[in-house]
This record gives C-alpha cells, structure tokens and sequence, in this order.
C-alpha cells in the first residue's frame, strides 16, 4: 500500500492520504467503510453517565493505563 502521511508545521502526523486506486478496492472489500457514526447511542451515554458518576461517588476505581497494559503483556 502506497500511504503518504501529513505532518503538521511541528511535524507530527495529522493524516494520511490513501490512493484513489487503493481506496476503491478498499470499498469492495470492507462494505459500508465509508460510512460515518455521527451520533452516539443513548445506551453508551448512559454507561458513560454511570461510570463517572461511579467515579465522582469514589465508588469506581481507575487503572493506570501504562500499568494495566505492563500487566496483561506479563500475561502473554
């Protein structure tokens, strides 16, 4: 695949550009690609609700991102 990256003035990536070519076999090969979530369903609102709330309560506890993944890399 012949992907080229943008990169920003502080040269971080911001985007990728991807041929015509290979976008279009892309398509055939995942269905519905090209569409796009625009709205979040209310279910996964309302998890979201109820986790914070958990969290505001100090009923819920938090992981470290960094230290759960050195965890489940011990794991495997």
């Amino acid at each position: 695949m012949n992907l080229q990256y943008i990169l920003d003035s502080k040269g971080e990536t911001t985007g990728v550009f991807i041929p015509i070519k290979e976008w279009l076999s892309f398509k055939k090969k995942f269905k519905g690609i090209e569409s796009e979530i625009t709205e979040i369903p209310d279910w996964h609102k309302q998890e979201i609700d109820r986790r914070l709330e958990g969290i505001a309560d100090g009923k819920t506890d938090l992981l470290d991102f960094e230290a759960t993944i050195d965890e489940l890399d011990k794991g495997l």
